[in-house]
Formats: structure tokens, sequence, C-alpha cells
């Protein structure tokens, strides 16, 4: 399949000749990783979730089903952030390459077409990449999982964070499309229920070139907060031209609502300094962090995000729940995933909501500065922990209306 970039076997897997018949179709269990590789989410999560969806099978081991041992396969591809071309690589995944499920998705539009395709197809989604809160809210589906972090958490995160400290008039400067609308619409509503105002908005195209405009009307708004309601490059080129235009020097200060590590390192924090976000993961945040991250910096270079953290623990899960269900057959591990407690170095303690949304701790950093930062990757001053509970929303407040 011309759309196929990469195929990845469990070596520990690859020689066994012991093949479950009756509980796993095809005698594979076989994963997709499809993702941003090239363009403007291509280090948020890109090639570098695929490598932390490998560390997964591998760390899992052998997998046993009905007494003997299925091989494990993942491919990956490259959906270019557009929803059409996401669903012709999916749909072939599913009817040529017998692929169980699909994970990463990044971006929002491309998730939530995936994910309604699958529901046809009743395949297995866990998105770590893409944001949008409708995953789980009015576009869920039964075998639809929102592992990592969405929109509504980053706004009881950063948003919150920053209402509470004075922030109290706000103007959005949005990425045009499901993400973008998602992410402003959940800030707004948290900000406004602080007591905070709205000003107005402004959205441009995703991977814009320019954001003089756009800026100009956030500066003459006069909002104390400008929320920067887009993600990867678009935040890192945004905050870029703030600074040429003396916004944070004239008194305003930037939200970058979606920022991970990926592109604090990308900007560097010279110009990222100072800035609050809210992540799901931190290399540095105790020492299972610390142990996971330092073996994917040996076998990539770099540390990972949440994105990728939230891939591997995504298909470790899924790996768990098909051993736990005996079969590949999606109907009993999404029973598996909803029933089973999440316990790894990503999520302590979580737990599925019946909408399919993984509840789990966020946290709340500020970026350091040069002077700060004692070592290379060493970017995050910790500020607080956000409970699941209170970072996500009920099965209630979701507005999912799927009955199972």
């Amino acid at each position: 399949m011309k759309h196929l970039a990469t195929l990845i076997t469990g070596v520990a897997f690859a020689a066994l000749p012991a093949l479950a018949q009756a509980q796993v179709s095809d005698n594979v269990v076989r994963l997709g990783i499809l993702n941003d590789q090239s363009g403007v989410y291509a280090d948020y999560g890109g090639k570098w979730s695929v490598e932390a969806a490998r560390m997964a099978l591998e760390d899992f081991g052998a997998l046993s089903v009905g007494g003997k041992t299925v091989p494990v396969e993942i491919v990956a591809a490259d959906h270019q952030n557009k929803p059409d071309v996401a669903s012709t690589i999916a749909r072939g995944w599913y009817d040529n390459d017998r692929v169980d499920a699909i994970m990463e998705l990044t971006t929002s539009s491309v998730a939530l077409a995936v994910q309604q395709l699958s529901k046809e197809k009743k395949k297995i989604t866990m998105t770590s990449g893409a944001a949008t809160s409708d995953l789980t809210g009015k576009a869920c589906t039964p075998y639809g999982f929102h592992w990592a972090f969405d929109t509504r958490a980053l706004a009881v995160g950063t948003g919150g964070s920053l209402v509470e400290n004075g922030g109290d008039t706000w103007f959005f400067l949005t990425a045009d499309y499901a993400f973008g609308h998602a992410l402003e619409a959940d800030t707004a509503k948290y900000v406004q229920t602080k007591g905070g105002k709205v000003l107005g908005a402004v959205r441009h195209p995703l991977s814009a070139s320019d954001f003089s405009s756009f800026l100009l009307q956030a500066q003459g708004s006069k909002a104390k907060i400008i929320g920067l309601a887009n993600a990867g490059l678009d935040t890192n080129n945004s905050i870029k031209a703030a600074s040429e235009f003396g916004i944070v020097q004239g008194g305003q200060r930037l939200a970058a609502l979606l920022f991970t590590l990926a592109e604090v390192h990308g900007l560097g924090l010279q110009a990222a300094q100072g800035l609050v976000l809210t992540e799901g993961f931190y290399w540095d945040l105790d020492d299972q962090n610390r142990a996971f991250a330092k073996r994917f910096m040996s076998r990539t270079g770099r540390m990972p995000n949440m994105i990728q953290a939230g891939t591997y623990s995504s298909v470790l899960q899924y790996l768990k729940a098909v051993k736990a269900a005996g079969t590949d057959d999606s109907e009993a591990v999404t029973k598996k995933l909803h029933e089973m407690p999440v316990e790894d170095f990503f999520a302590r303690g979580g737990k599925v909501l019946p909408n399919g949304r993984m509840v789990h701790d966020m946290y709340l950093f500020q970026v350091k500065t040069p002077g700060e930062s004692k070592a290379p990757w060493d970017y995050y001053k910790h500020l607080a922990t956000i409970k699941g509970d209170q970072a996500f929303a009920t099965l209630a407040e979701s507005g999912c209306t799927v009955s199972w």
C-alpha cells in the first residue's frame, strides 16, 4: 500500500511459530500509528510517537492468547494533517492490511474523521495527539478512546491559572479548524466561569506563513491575555512574531494553550521563558518519568513530550486489554479497556470513563529562564498538579449521548 511508511515487528515474536487460531483475527495483532510526520506537528508527535509505540511493544513482551504466542506488528504513516488522506489510509489499513486499532491521530479534524470511520468498521481508536474534547463529547463512539489530554484539560490548567492570577480579559488567536475552535470554546467558557471576559478572537489557517495581521488585532484589543489556540510550529511562529511586535513588552501576556516540551525546545528558552502551560507528562517530574525518558533519549536524541508518552501508554494498555480479553475482537477489547485501571509512568491510577475519556492527573508548568535551566531539556518549573477529576469533564458534562 503506497501510504504505508513503515512496518515494525516485535523481534521477540518473529521466529515464534505457535499462533493463536480462533482468538486472534489473521493470527496477528496489528496496530497503526497515524500522525503528522512531515508538517507543522512533526516534532509534536511524528516519528517520535512511532518510536514510543515500539518501546511499548518491546516492554510488554510476548503476547500470549489462548496459551499461544501471537506476533504484534506496528504500521505507521503520515496523514499530512488532511482528514481525507487520513481516512484513505485508515480504510486501507482496515480493509487490506487487517489493522486492529489506530493510535496517536495528531490533528483534531483527522482524529474526528478516523474515529467516525472506525466506528463504522467497529475498530478501536486511541487518540493521544489530537486535542478536541468533542472526541469524547458530541462525537463520541463506542470504540473511541482519548488518552493524553484534551482542550478541556488545557482550559482548566493554563486558562484557569492565568485568570486566577489577574488575567481576566482575553483575546484569542485561533487555528481555523476543529482543534482551534474547540480549544478557544473550552478556554473561553472556563475563563467566563471564573469571572473573566473574552474581548474577541481572530482565526488563522493551519501552517500560517504570516501572523502580523492577526497579532495586530490581538494587540489592539488591549486584552490582558492573548490566548494562542493553536499548536506546533503555529504556536512557535506566533510567539516569535509577538516578540517582534513588542506585545509582551507592552504589558500583554501570551497564553500558549497547547504547548509541549517539543515546542519549547524548538523555540528556545530565550523566547519561551515565563510561559505557563499544561502537560500530562514531564520527563523530570519523578524517577519513573526519568527512567522512561532516559531510554527514549538514548533511542531518539530527544526527551519525550506528553503526546509521545501518551502513545506509549495507549499501546501498552491496548496490549494488556487484548491479553485480558483473550482475543483482539473489538467488542471484547473495548470492554476491557473500559474496565481496567491504567497504571504506568504516564498515568498513575488512571481510569476510563464510559465515553472513552482516560482520566489522569495533569500538570501546570512554567518555562524556566535560561539562567534557571541547569542542563539540556531542563525547561520546566512545576507549579501545580491538576487532579484528573478536575481536569477532565464528567460523562454528564461531556455531551456524549452514545449508550452502551
